[in-house]
């Protein structure tokens, strides 16, 4: 939340401009940028117009949280009111999303998406916008978890006519959501006065809210068997419910006349690509639609087929591989979702692979020519491997070879790391993949970050927060030997070796050993700490608490980062690898490793140098030691 006070007091900040220039300096407080020319525009023409509302409904005393945070979600809601019901005394908000728009209609494909002429492509309806954020919300804050009925939400379109936007009403009544325009003000007024009374003040309500505890994220591997067998269990939010739409008008239409489309749908660590890929497989599968999953992740595949086709043979049969196609007939299927494609290969071909299939055809026109609605989910900034390449143009590329519309829907809210933007700007800012270097970290309320003295402190750390429910994992870069697995009954190896403290890594076969799970399962197995985690066994997973331990293929040295390529013991940068390369993947690497973390990262490095440098940008009273 960036700001919050009395509606009277809004508006005579709003009058003075002085309102515009503190949401201005919270913003850069809390993101690290300044917002952007459409966001401080909306502020200016729009918070005065609920202002001048809320005064009018003689509701001054109502509470007003703007830019109010999702929980463990990077999503906003405009405004929302906080007050008490003038019937039931009861807790009372309003959840507000404010339009600009003067015109919109709703798509011909989709009445969930709508069409503006100032966007390129189409938008959520601003009420299924609300109605979305309205049962997040009621399902990830305890203060209103078991009180449904106490959030209500709107859509205010302030400069809009009946006749500019009336056909978004198709959707009115959904989740209790009602849209007002700028020519029925008066019908908004008198909504606003039937939520709240005015003669209660509306501080200790939002005080509530705000104290609400916040419900733990419903984590990917935990609901897959519900998501794929039953019912979506995730809420997609905004552009994330783009995505789905766009996927399933997809399909509808390649269904009705016969074509083939693509969809491309991009965005970083966390922002929901995996939870997408899952609600359309859920959907498709209900509906009887012919679909498979696909990555090149082995541990999530394998994690997908154990915990989602847990009791059904046929629901593990929809995981597959990306190398899975190569003699599959064209167009077999509806819908292939291929999740990470960020790590597609050149081809599918490996050693083991017959020579009746080196045909040498490239891996993504298999995955686009197998199905009549492709979909590629990816992130261009988690290539960790030589060869690895799913980006953008590479699929616009193979889909205009052969006449295919390429939609591409680009998220940008992010879950992971608490939906804190503060604390995954700092990483990508840390290890140099943006900005101009490192920066002191600035603690917010959504993510913890602490430096261990030693990995025996960082280990302790993770050990107590098990102890209170958590999950947690160790992860390092990939800078120790790792021995052959073991036999079945002998102790593990323990290659991480650091002082007198050594550990051993996850395993690498299919098969548990010594009590340790297979190397597929070292993420989500609570076995699984204890063992140190590399990136291919940590990439695409997430947990409470994540502790990484940076190796000497990373260090600082001045006022620069130095990659130590002699010091990596990853076999995959042989010497064909250009050193350009392994330090863009080594970066990649730590930056995987340090987005695994729902609630906190606990870091430690090796080096003495880089280790003082950690200290130095987290601060002495984020210390964990002995």
């Amino acid at each position: 939340m960036l700001f919050r006070a009395s509606a009277r007091t809004i508006s005579v900040m709003a009058f003075d401009t002085s309102l515009f220039h503190r949401l201005t300096d919270r913003f850069v407080h809390t993101h690290g940028y300044r917002p952007g020319p459409a966001e401080i525009r909306s502020w200016e023409q729009s918070l005065p117009v609920l202002a001048a509302t809320l005064d009018d409904a003689g509701l001054g005393d109502v509470e007003v949280m703007i830019e109010y945070a999702l929980p463990m979600n990077s999503k906003r809601i405009d405004a929302v009111l906080a007050g008490t019901h003038p019937v039931t005394g009861e807790p009372s908000y309003v959840l507000v999303e404010l339009k600009q728009w003067s015109e919109a209609v709703p798509s011909e494909d989709d009445p969930v998406l709508c069409v503006l002429e100032r966007y390129s492509g189409p938008v959520l309806n601003p009420i299924e916008q609300v109605r979305r954020y309205r049962e997040y919300l009621v399902n990830f804050n305890g203060a209103v978890a078991t009180h449904p009925h106490r959030v209500t939400g709107v859509a205010f379109l302030h400069n809009a006519t009946e006749f500019g936007v009336g056909g978004l009403r198709t959707l009115e009544g959904a989740g209790g959501v009602r849209l007002f325009t700028g020519d029925r003000r008066g019908e908004f007024i008198d909504c606003l006065r039937a939520l709240l009374s005015p003669l209660s003040p509306g501080a200790e309500a939002a005080d509530a809210l705000l104290a609400g505890k916040t419900v733990p994220s419903k984590q990917l591997m935990a609901v897959a068997a519900q998501e794929v067998r039953e019912r979506e269990q995730f809420v997609l939010l905004d552009e994330q419910q783009v995505a789905y739409r766009t996927v399933l008008n997809a399909v509808h239409r390649a269904k009705r006349s016969d074509t083939k489309e693509v969809v491309v749908v991009t965005g970083g660590p966390g922002t929901g690509k995996s939870v997408i890929a899952l609600s359309l497989l859920g959907e498709l599968y209900r509906s009887g639609v012919p679909a498979l999953h696909a990555t090149g992740s082995q541990s999530f595949t394998k994690t997908m087929r154990k915990v989602a086709g847990a009791r059904k043979r046929e629901v593990q049969d929809l995981f597959k591989y990306f190398n899975s196609f190569m003699a599959t007939e064209k167009n077999s299927l509806d819908v292939l979702i291929c999740d990470e494609a960020h790590r597609i290969r050149e081809t599918s071909a490996n050693r083991f692979t017959s020579a009746a299939h080196r045909t040498g055809r490239p891996q993504i026109e298999e995955l686009m020519d197998v199905a009549r609605v492709p979909v590629f989910l990816l992130d261009e900034h988690q290539v960790v491997r030589p060869g690895e390449m799913g980006t953008v143009a590479d699929i616009r590329a193979a889909a205009a070879l052969r006449g295919l519309a390429c939609h591409v829907v680009p998220l940008d809210s992010q879950f992971r790391c608490g939906g804190s933007d503060a604390y995954l700007r700092w990483v990508v800012r840390l290890l140099g993949l943006e900005g101009d270097g490192p920066v002191v970290w600035d603690p917010d309320d959504r993510m913890r970050l602490l430096v261990a003295e030693s990995p025996a402190d960082l280990e302790s750390f993770l050990d107590a927060r098990r102890a209170q429910g958590y999950s947690a994992r160790m992860s390092a870069g990939y800078c120790w030997p790792w021995s052959p697995e073991p036999k079945p009954g002998s102790p593990l190896p323990l290659d991480v070796v650091i002082g007198d403290w050594a550990r051993p890594w996850n395993l690498r076969g299919d098969r548990a050993v010594s009590g340790a799970p297979p190397s597929a399962l070292w993420a989500t197995d609570p076995a699984g700490f204890g063992q140190i985690g590399c990136v291919y066994t940590a990439q695409g997973f997430e947990y409470d608490w994540s502790g990484v331990i940076i190796g000497p293929d990373l260090l600082w040295r001045g006022d620069q980062w130095i990659i130590n390529r002699a010091a990596s013991r990853d076999p995959v940068f042989k010497r064909s690898v250009s050193e350009a390369e392994v330090r863009r993947l080594i970066r990649n690497t730590y930056k995987v490793l340090l987005t695994r973390g729902m609630v906190g990262t606990v870091v430690h490095s090796t080096d003495p140098e880089t280790q003082e440098k950690l200290r130095e940008l987290v601060g002495a009273r984020h210390l964990v030691t002995a």
